[in-house]
């Protein structure tokens, strides 16, 4: 076969739809990961319930975007194939037959395996009609006192056109009769206030469940205190029927960012419609709603019975998070406390004092800093880095990106210290992160009133670069110092998302860092960067240039190694390169916690791919990109997945890590992943996720628990 039949037939096979799994269906294969963490025994029983919470957090969002999306394509007379060859319509049958399983076994496991083990250990979520006459007594009055003025009973009839129903709100369907003529009936709509705990706590006094049993917490549904209580919200009706249900809108933000002239307040007038406008995209009933109510819900709301899920317990299980606030240690994982890295002090008696302020600016010029959150503090370190830039009296100026960060953040106060201590102050405020627009809105607001210059980021592109520069005076010279994460400057997510940083004063990454910033801040058309790579220009191109070289290298004569930690692998240029690398012997090793539209382990195409998942207690963010480079390794660590808005459609920044010794840590934590055997999961050719088995002796190898051990061991030493 000539070399242009076999390019020719190259290219016809790694088009095939069966070469990749379907965006969709690989992230609730993944939701199913974590919904597995919440059925493992081997978990603690708090544990688990956070896992629930995590499933229904993760479903509620795909909903509102993905899905919404979709149904929106299916409106607009889309066809389009995906490149595993659905169109938009099949992909939601697709979900629709994959979901609903899924949401009975939650909706099951919860009811029948973890509230008989809660009751176990003393805590009790009852049913209103369960408690004594005590009990209800005092739920009574706690309604009539709380919650009854707050809620507002809405009439459907002629004249009363069906209310609007706010996303994410739980809701009462109340069926009633006229007392004079019970023929018709009547329907209403009450909704179940936002603004109070889901679950109604039982005093220390009536904490006792069943026969005057001491328990530790005793709690009713609130929608269940509403619902025995209608009484007084229809006086002299008579209320035949009451069923709780749940809305899920489309939140998807539209802004023409072009047209704005202020993309500040467009965006908050989206964020104003996504609350009351946005279509709906789902429908949660109780198992128990009849047919008629059913249906006139579904006619109201304009969906199809493909929108609409059952379940026979409580709906909205992210509220399960509650739990984890009970002090019982026994029932969740041992708090991790983050440790500070022994370079920054060569004593470990300084190092355990709050109070130790460490020189980050001479540490740094000794050589680069690699950092790994929780396993180091990131209070001590990037947020302590910050903090001394903003009071050094040589600290000239501050720029630095905030795609998402906490209420009460330090960094913020820190930036707002350094503008007022007269140090030139940018930072770029992406107001465009998914569900922190408000939050980020209100930041940037404050920043610009403290003095500091805010941008809004890019027309057309999401800011998701993580990058901190400081600019100091040191003698009679300037010197820049750099930090550049793969995950946000969050204090309190840094204690809950695995993630990594650089810190550097290198001359070609500054000189990389202050020409990207004036790419944020002003008119700039850069392209070419010493060091970084850099999204949407160069980080693309680098990228599927060090997949081939691993194919050169292997023609050659000598051997290609790949590994890749990223959290979604959707890319399809990126796929296909990697498809020809394994096709010519490069052995390549994919650790991707989310999604993955690859398909692996198919002789002929992926034979030399492996694709792991970790999902345990930190969720997995950093990403990490390895090259074996005939000898000479190459590693990288950033912001960016191999998604194709990450590499297209965001500004993202990618670092080498140059220093043989972090190059080695990186390695480290690398192998750690590949061998671990409690955590991981190993995607198969057909689609399914298998948990690797532990050793014949019953030992398992948890990332987690190694990391944090290796953490412990070197602030010790």
């Amino acid at each position: 076969m000539s070399s242009a039949k076999t390019a020719s037939k190259l290219k016809t096979d790694l088009d095939n739809p069966q070469y990749y799994f379907n965006r969709e269906l690989s992230w609730l294969e993944f939701n199913r990961r974590v919904l597995s963490e919440g059925l493992d025994e081997r978990n603690l029983l708090l544990e688990r319930l956070k896992f629930l919470a995590i499933f229904s957090s993760n479903l509620d969002e795909f909903f509102m975007v993905r899905v919404a999306g979709l149904k929106q394509q299916v409106e607009a007379g889309v066809s389009k194939l995906s490149f595993d060859g659905c169109n938009p319509a099949e992909q939601l049958q697709a979900i629709y037959e994959g979901l609903k399983p899924l949401v009975q076994l939650q909706d099951q496991h919860f009811q029948h395996q973890l509230k008989p083990l809660l009751a176990q250990e003393g805590i009790y979520i009852v049913d209103y009609l369960d408690l004594n006459r005590e009990q209800r007594n005092y739920l009574h009055d706690f309604y009539q006192e709380h919650i009854f003025p707050v809620l507002t009973p809405l009439a459907v009839d002629p004249s009363h056109p069906f209310p609007h129903i706010s996303n994410l709100s739980l809701n009462l369907a109340v069926v009633i009769k006229e007392p004079e003529d019970d023929r018709q009936e009547r329907f209403a709509r009450v909704k179940v206030p936002g603004n109070f705990a889901r679950f109604v706590t039982l005093p220390e006094e009536l904490c006792y469940y069943p026969d005057q049993e001491k328990a530790v917490w005793v709690g009713v549904p609130i929608e269940q205190v509403i619902a025995h209580n209608l009484d007084t919200l229809f006086p002299q009706m008579n209320i035949q029927e009451c069923y709780a249900f749940r809305v899920t809108r489309n939140a998807s933000l539209s802004v023409e960012e072009d047209e704005a002239d202020d993309l500040m307040l467009a965006i908050e007038e989206q964020l104003h419609k996504r609350r009351f406008s946005g279509s709906v995209v789902r429908l949660e009933i109780h198992h128990s709603m009849p047919a008629d109510v059913r249906q006139m819900l579904i006619k109201e709301l304009e969906l199809q019975e493909i929108d609409v899920y059952e379940v026979e317990g409580l709906m909205g299980l992210d509220s399960l998070f509650t739990f984890l606030g009970l002090p019982l240690k026994h029932l969740k994982d041992k708090p991790w406390s983050p440790t500070v890295p022994a370079w920054l002090d060569g004593t470990k008696s300084n190092r355990s004092t709050e109070d130790f302020e460490p020189d980050f600016f001479e540490l740094i010029r000794q050589g680069d800093r690699l950092l790994h959150h929780p396993y180091h503090s990131f209070a001590s370190t990037v947020q302590a880095f910050i903090t001394q830039a903003a009071h050094d009296p040589d600290v000239l100026a501050i720029k630095m990106t905030l795609y998402r960060t906490s209420g009460d953040s330090p960094i913020i106060q820190a930036l707002i210290a350094a503008a007022q201590n007269g140090k030139q102050v940018a930072v770029l405020v992406e107001l465009k992160a998914r569900f922190d627009e408000e939050n980020n809105i209100n930041w940037a607001r404050t920043l610009e009133q403290k003095g500091v210059h805010v941008v809004y980021g890019l027309a057309g592109l999401k800011t998701h670069t993580k990058i901190v520069l400081v600019v100091r005076q040191e003698q009679k010279k300037i010197r820049r110092y750099i930090h550049v994460g793969t995950g946000n400057y969050n204090p309190k997510t840094a204690r809950l998302y695995t993630d990594l940083g650089l810190l550097s004063c290198r001359e070609d990454l500054a000189a990389d860092l202050t020409e990207l910033f004036n790419f944020l801040t002003g008119y700039s058309r850069q392209n070419t960067y010493r060091k970084l790579l850099v999204a949407p220009v160069t980080l693309r191109p680098r990228m599927v240039a060090m997949i081939e070289r691993e194919i050169a290298h292997v023609k050659k004569g000598g051997s290609g190694r790949i590994v890749a930690k990223m959290n979604s692998l959707v890319d399809l240029e990126m796929i296909q390169t990697l498809y020809r690398a394994s096709q010519a012997g490069v052995e390549i090793d994919l650790i991707i916690r989310g999604i993955c539209c690859l398909r692996p382990g198919v002789e002929g195409l992926s034979e030399n791919i492996r694709v792991t998942s970790i999902i345990g207690r930190f969720l997995e963010h950093s990403r990490i990109y390895y090259f074996q480079n005939g000898g000479s390794e190459e590693m990288y660590i950033g912001s960016a997945d191999w998604m194709t808005r990450n590499l297209s459609r965001r500004v993202e920044a990618v670092t080498p890590v140059e220093d043989p010794k972090l190059i080695g840590d990186l390695n480290e934590i690398l192998g750690i992943m590949l061998s671990d055997n409690r955590l991981a999961w190993q995607l198969q050719p057909d689609g399914r996720y298998l948990q690797k088995e532990s050793h014949a002796d019953g030992h398992s190898d948890n990332t987690h628990d190694i990391l944090m051990q290796m953490a412990l061991q070197e602030s010790l030493d």
